[in-house]
């Protein structure tokens, strides 16, 4: 079943047009990687889909339902959670505050407080801590674990491993199989090419605004890629 169906979006910050014609699709349960180089357009093509930036498509539904200008906590309510660059927490709040911060919509579902320590044990013992005086990991962990405490059915990662050590990125990425077990449906917008080839079903690449490439990992060659990550 295709959860989200993307067709020509084009995507705008005031007079600027940032995306041009974007074709999309993603189905239920199914990892979908965004690569590209910086201002590619892959960070503004997640803010398009949850309603963080102004967009316009000929078509733009999660389950064949339009959501198209409706706001970012209405897409949220129907399912639609975003990890953004930079994790953003509050930083006021402590972990558990910010986790808490995603549950506050309501949806039901399996994500509670306790399972997201049990996904991240490093949080429980930092539960208490101040967002600002975590580690970049930490922090990352918190804002998948905030994601996660929405219940959305479509997770969303922007730019999930940027500015993490390599060990980090291991734990980070050894999480995405146990989400994916509740049937969540995951984008991972992501620079490291080999690491988006590793866990994705599907791969697009996005160079100047536009979709250049898409295929499966096993059906791409290096050469298609470089091609259509550098505009060669």
């Amino acid at each position: 079943m295709t959860l989200l169906d993307v067709q020509s979006l084009d995507a705008f910050y005031g007079d600027f047009q940032a995306l041009f014609g974007v074709d999309f699709s993603l189905g239920e349960g199914e990892t979908v990687a965004i690569i590209g180089s910086n201002g590619a357009g892959k960070s503004t093509f997640l803010r398009a889909l949850t309603g963080l930036v102004a967009s316009n498509a000929h078509k733009l539904a999660y389950r064949s339902a339009s959501i198209a200008n409706m706001t970012p906590s209405d897409i949220v309510g129907l399912g639609i959670a975003m990890v953004p660059e930079g994790r953003r927490l509050f930083p006021s709040l402590s972990v558990e505050e910010n986790l808490q911060m995603g549950s506050y919509l309501g949806r039901s579902g399996t994500w509670t407080l306790d399972r997201i320590y049990e996904l991240f044990p490093v949080l429980r013992n930092r539960q208490n801590v101040a967002g600002t005086a975590l580690s970049g990991g930490e922090q990352q962990m918190t804002a998948i674990g905030r994601a996660l405490m929405s219940n959305p059915n479509i997770l969303l990662f922007d730019e999930l491993s940027l500015g993490l050590a390599p060990i980090i990125i291991k734990d980070i990425y050894a999480s995405l199989p146990e989400i994916k077990e509740d049937g969540v449906a995951l984008i991972v917008v992501e620079q490291d090419i080999n690491q988006a080839l590793q866990v994705a079903d599907r791969v697009y690449c996005f160079q100047e605004g536009r979709v250049s490439l898409t295929g499966t990992p096993k059906d791409l060659t290096r050469e298609q890629i470089a091609r259509a990550y550098f505009g060669q």
